[in-house]
């Protein structure tokens, strides 16, 4: 059982962090290219990438996004709204590390998050803001029997 679905279980406060890191691939590149039909030259040609001033090829923005939809993922979060702002780009190869903090809790599950992912150099390239529902009530004994 991941970390995040255990401490959901137990559970979830304002002031809660939770980190992930994940490298990027070509491969990663491909796939996600291949899911969403997006295929822009940044992502795959050369010549495209230095009319850019680009150092490299860069990974889709919202593959990079996903770190935070990993998580809550993992928490079991009804998304309502995400804010993404893109800072600088990720280049595959990369390591891309994810912290997301609750930051409001409300009646019914309610909750604000922001999330900052950081580069191998400790740049931010991303940040988020998060709303939605958590797991509450009756979901989470259903949560607790799925990793069981």
């Amino acid at each position: 059982m991941s970390e995040i679905r255990k401490k959901t279980i137990e559970g979830l406060k304002v002031g809660d962090t939770f980190n992930i890191s994940r490298t990027f691939d070509e491969q990663d590149v491909r796939e996600f290219s291949n899911m969403t039909n997006n295929y822009n030259p940044v992502y795959f040609d050369e010549n495209f990438i230095k009319a850019k001033n680009l150092k490299g090829k860069v990974c889709p923005g919202l593959l990079v996004g996903s770190l935070v939809t990993e998580i809550g993922g993992q928490i079991g979060w009804l998304a309502s709204k995400l804010d993404l702002r893109f800072i600088r780009p990720v280049y595959i190869g990369d390591t891309v590390a994810c912290s997301l903090t609750i930051s409001c809790m409300a009646g019914k599950g309610l909750t604000e998050a922001k999330a900052v992912c950081r580069n191998q150099e400790g740049k931010i390239v991303l940040e988020a803001f998060l709303k939605g529902y958590i797991p509450v009530g009756p979901e989470i004994p259903i949560l607790d029997n799925l990793v069981a």
